[in-house]
């Protein structure tokens, strides 16, 4: 089952290449994806009927209940069929159906695969987390199948409706999930229907899972998303509307009920949701003229059916249920690619202007009269094998219950019959006349007779898939026996009722004849159609649930943005006030009442920590009293230093190190942001806030410190960590426990913070870079640009192409491409020079130090060394490939600020991208490794080589997994150097430019108190 997972994954991310390559041919190779999980059901289905069907468990995250579960029995196996068969068939309609020059073939197609990938771990997924991981995938899958075409407004609306809808209920249904957990013990899902467990709290949590069920299977009264995601192309809903998305709710509905269709929530939501659902959409598919939207609702009411069928708790309705779960699936997904051919052919879906098209497409017709006849219950179909057998089972079911449900399916099944022949007639009859259809809103009606538009003949592989559809919903039916004894091993999963029978005749019984008042009702109801549209034309309505909905969205935006305005002020004292006055408020009310604080306080243990301590508290009052703002953030470095002491003090020379090193690049970023700030801060009068603040302060201080001085005191465990020096050297392979624990012990969370800091630098770099314009890539190499700098920029050239040839080399011209703020002059010295740094002919004379130039240049290759030495030796002293990073991160910083942003460019000619990526991807791929030798992922690996001459060398893997952070770290450093450092300072030479006065500047004389100062 893994492999069959991993199969669909790998055909969703080679879709696009595929494409590229083959163009809409692809789809034909990713149709074997799907096709090869039908396969391997069909292959299992004898050990299936044995109940032997293949399990499948995996380990993940015990501690969590997560496991990859797998397992394949009756109602699985159905389900696999159903979604590989069907999605083959999907994919290879999807060649034929989409123009060779559409545009998002290739994401169309990769999407559409992981959603068969994602509804096959769905059904097949033993583990109730598992299934909610597998639930969202088709959740968040399904929202981009739905607004493929992005560009049209139906489209984005119906597929953010859908994923709104779904996602609440999906959350309703974790919850519902975590509680059965909890009162069984387990989440393995079928030991919880083996022996559910009970209570009311289980009763409350198998309702949240049927609401769950009714958004995805859109039940009454989120019934409305199915219909609007016919906005989607005619592919997609064929496939996730008739066989596999909304089929889930139906799935999930038949995995639960064999251990709770007993309750009385469970019956009352059933029979409410299922008989609502049946009735509603089948009255609303009669009066649609759009043929998909008569499918749509059709497939609404059909989905009512089904849940109603799995969901009562019978032997013999759950045996017809997953009979009409087959036959539905064939039937309406080949009526939906029927619609989709006559779209192609003609152009529109609109039955009113629709005629003689039954002739022109007498394949396509014969397709849509086979899988129509099978919809309304005609003989000898899948459909009406199925729906006999229900007839027969809801008869059998005494009390309220069992009239009601029948009364319901009766008319249900009579509205299938009448809009089945509504679609069959509107779509292939030839009429009369046809008409204009209904003007939209402020636009003039068309008058006088429509044309019937003109027919195309589609090609073989377009109607191919629809027909093999409808035969098959005619072959099925012929062989009832052999569909019992397939299905009838779930039924039998069920504690009430008798067995029941799939049968093709069964006598003359009264099932047969309701399902001849059936017929005749709903034909009737076909020949009455006109007045019956005119009825529900003029009939008064309650507002329908899609206005509805649509109100209290707006209802809801109205009301968040009334809030955001209420709280979300633009003041960030605010804000931070507001946040720390409730930390104040919870964590000093906990303190005050339920602990006491201790009775003897050691207030230091040398006269070295007063020192530190004095320092950080003196740098704090003094940054919190600065109105200069590098004054404040030099004092706030200096407390950092002050904390990186007490580290040093307390025996922990891995944090001092580290902190140091922050401190040290955030003093640098500060001070790169700072330029583009005032030198003071606000002049405006804060004597009336600055008690308040004051106080804030004090309580948030002291609240800090007894929750400090209490907590070591009140825990009641050992603490977990208390095994970590012997687990370090064991299984890490290290005697450095604070290095072990990042790259090992606790790996997952450092996958979690890199990952973190790639996010960080992006959005850091994107928005210091959004001034960035297309034509300025072309100005470093544009010979006629009027901008063109000084020549003293350009090393003395005054055409830029002449210095380029003279001194340029591979990495200028690599930053040429990559920054549109490089300038490729005198990047470098000329061949032979004896400068001290390559870019300082760059600097003009009055910004140049020579004394910094010569310590940089002797400093730069002992700090690199210096990092890679705390990079190998940090698994068993101080150091690792986060404080080796920030070391040559500071080295890079000295080239920047000795050299400037040319500098940078020779001292890293690398895109900082490259850098995170690597990082990310090396440390990724290091914890995916382990899997191979039979490990765990993240899990280390001990390597002892011994080498003649060098000796014994102790290798383990996490030094790789060091490496990416390093990377990661590196990455992080250059790219805030080229944003907040090179890229600024390009930005302010643009602004000297316009300015050449300096006009713009920060004037001290704007603030004559603190210059006075």
């Amino acid at each position: 089952m893994l492999a069959l997972l991993a199969a669909h994954v790998v055909m969703a991310l080679a879709a696009p290449a595929l494409v590229r390559w083959l163009g809409r041919r692809a789809y034909l190779v990713l149709a074997l994806a799907p096709a090869s999980a039908a396969a391997w059901a069909l292959a299992h289905t004898s050990a299936v009927l044995r109940g032997e069907g293949p399990v499948e468990l995996t380990e993940w995250v015990p501690g969590l209940h997560l496991e990859l579960a797998f397992r394949l029995d009756t109602l699985s196996w159905l389900m696999v069929v159903l979604v590989g068969g069907v999605g083959a068939l999907v994919l290879v309609y999807s060649a034929a159906y989409f123009s060779a020059t559409a545009g998002g073939l290739g994401r169309f197609g990769g999407v559409l695969v992981a959603f068969a990938g994602a509804m096959l771990g769905l059904v097949v997924a033993d583990n109730l987390l598992l299934l909610y991981v597998f639930w969202e995938l088709t959740t968040v899958l399904s929202y981009l199948l739905i607004g493929h075409y992005a560009d049209r407004k139906a489209s984005r609306r119906a597929a953010m409706q859908a994923i709104i809808i779904t996602t609440a209920g999906g959350l309703a249904m974790l919850v519902g999930f975590i509680l059965i957990g909890a009162a069984a013990g387990t989440y393995q899902l079928s030991a919880v229907i083996a022996d559910p467990p009970g209570g009311t709290a289980v009763s409350v949590a198998v309702v949240l899972v049927l609401l769950g069920a009714a958004t995805k299977s859109a039940l009454i009264p989120v019934h409305f998303w199915l219909p609007a995601a016919m906005a989607a192309p005619t592919p997609v809903s064929a496939y996730l509307h008739a066989a596999a998305m909304v089929k889930a709710g139906v799935y999930l509905v038949a995995r639960f009920a064999p251990a709770y269709s007993g309750l009385t929530g469970w019956q009352v939501m059933i029979v409410t949701l299922g008989c609502g659902t049946l009735l509603l959409g089948g009255y609303r598919a009669l009066r649609q003229h759009d043929l998909k939207l008569i499918l749509a609702f059709g497939t609404v009411s059909q989905l009512g059916l089904m849940v109603l069928l799995v969901g009562l708790g019978t032997r013999a309705a759950a045996l017809a249920g997953l009979a009409m779960i087959g036959a539905h699936a064939m039937f309406k997904a080949s009526l939906f690619l029927v619609v989709g051919v006559i779209d192609a052919a003609t152009g529109t879906r609109d039955l009113r202007r629709l005629s003689g098209v039954g002739r022109a497409l007498p394949v396509t017709a014969v397709a849509a009269a086979l899988a129509t006849a099978s919809m309304i219950g005609l003989p000898p179909f899948a459909g009406y094998v199925a729906k006999e057998a229900a007839l027969e089972a809801i008869q059998d079911d005494a009390g309220w219950t069992g009239v009601v449900v029948l009364v319901s399916v009766v008319v249900g099944s009579a509205l299938t019959v009448a809009y089945g022949l509504r679609l069959l007639w509107g779509a292939f009859a030839t009429k009369g006349s046809v008409t204009h259809p209904a003007p939209a809103p402020g636009t003039p009606a068309a008058t006088g007779a429509a044309e019937p538009p003109a027919i195309t003949r589609p090609p073989a592989l377009l109607v191919g898939p629809a027909l093999l559809l409808a035969v098959l919903g005619l072959a099925v039916a012929l062989l009832p026996q052999l569909g019992e004894s397939l299905l009838a091993p779930y039924a039998d999963t069920y504690p009430r009722g008798e067995p029941s029978h799939l049968v093709l005749w069964a006598g003359l019984t009264p099932t047969l004849a309701l399902t001849l008042l059936i017929l005749a009702t709903g034909a009737g109801a076909f020949a009455l159609r006109r007045p019956i549209e005119r009825f529900q034309a003029a009939a008064q309505r309650a507002p329908e649930a899609d206005a509805v909905y649509r109100r209290a969205m707006r209802r809801l935006d109205d009301f968040s943005a009334d809030v955001t305005g209420l709280t979300q002020r633009g003041s960030l004292p605010v804000y931070l006030g507001g946040i720390l006055v409730v930390f104040v408020a919870l964590a000093g009310t906990a303190l005050v009442r339920g602990t006491t604080l201790p009775t003897q306080v050691r207030a230091w243990d040398s006269v070295g920590q007063l020192i530190a301590g004095a320092l950080v508290v003196v740098s704090a009052i003094l940054a919190a009293r600065s109105r200069r703002r590098l004054k404040a953030v030099v004092l706030l470095g200096i407390s950092g230093y002050g904390v990186a002491m007490l580290f040093l003090l307390h025996g922990a020379p891995d944090l001092a190190l580290t902190q140091v090193l922050v401190e040290t690049i955030t003093l640098v970023v500060f001070v790169l942001v700072l330029r583009r700030l005032p030198a003071y801060f606000s002049d405006r009068p804060l004597a009336a806030s600055r008690w308040v603040r004051l106080a804030l302060g004090v309580a948030v201080g002291v609240t800090v410190a007894g929750l400090v001085l209490v907590a070591p005191g009140a825990r009641i465990h050992l603490p977990q960590s208390i095994d970590f020096p012997a687990e370090a050297l064991a299984f890490g392979g290290g005697e450095n426990v604070v290095n072990v624990i990042l790259v090992d012990i606790r790996a997952w969370d450092t996958m979690g913070e890199i990952a973190v800091l790639l996010v960080a630098a992006t959005g850091v770099a994107s928005l210091i870079f959004l001034q960035r314009r297309s034509g300025e890539l072309h100005r470093v190499v544009d010979v006629d640009d009027a901008e063109t700098p000084h020549p003293a920029v350009w090393g003395g050239e005054s055409d830029p192409m002449t210095a380029l040839r003279r001194i340029g080399t591979s990495t200028q011209v690599h930053e040429a491409r990559s920054d549109p703020g490089f300038r490729p002059a005198a990047a470098s010295a000329a061949s032979g020079s004896r400068a001290w740094l390559r870019a300082e002919r760059t600097l003009s004379p009055q910004r140049r130090s020579v004394i910094f130039e010569v310590v940089t240049r002797l400093l730069f290759h002992t700090m690199i060394v210096f990092a890679m030495y705390l990079l190998f030796a940090g698994h068993n002293a101080p150091g690792g490939g986060f404080a080796a990073g920030l070391v040559v991160g500071i080295a890079l910083i000295v080239r920047y600020l000795a050299g400037g942003r040319y500098e940078l460019g020779e001292a890293a000619p690398v895109h900082p991208g490259l850098l995170l990526g690597s990082g990310l991807f090396l440390s990724a791929g290091v914890g995916l490794a382990a899997l191979v030798v039979g490990g765990e992922v993240l899990q280390s690996v001990i390597v002892d080589l011994h080498i003649p001459v060098i000796g014994t060398i102790h290798l383990v893997t996490s030094l790789f997994f060091d490496l990416g952070v390093f990377l990661v770290v590196l990455g992080l450093v250059l790219d805030v150097l080229r944003s907040l450092g090179a890229e600024i300072d390009r930005q302010g030479e643009a602004v000297g430019a316009d300015d050449p006065a300096g006009d713009l500047a920060d004037d001290p004389a704007d603030h004559p108190q603190e210059a006075a100062r």
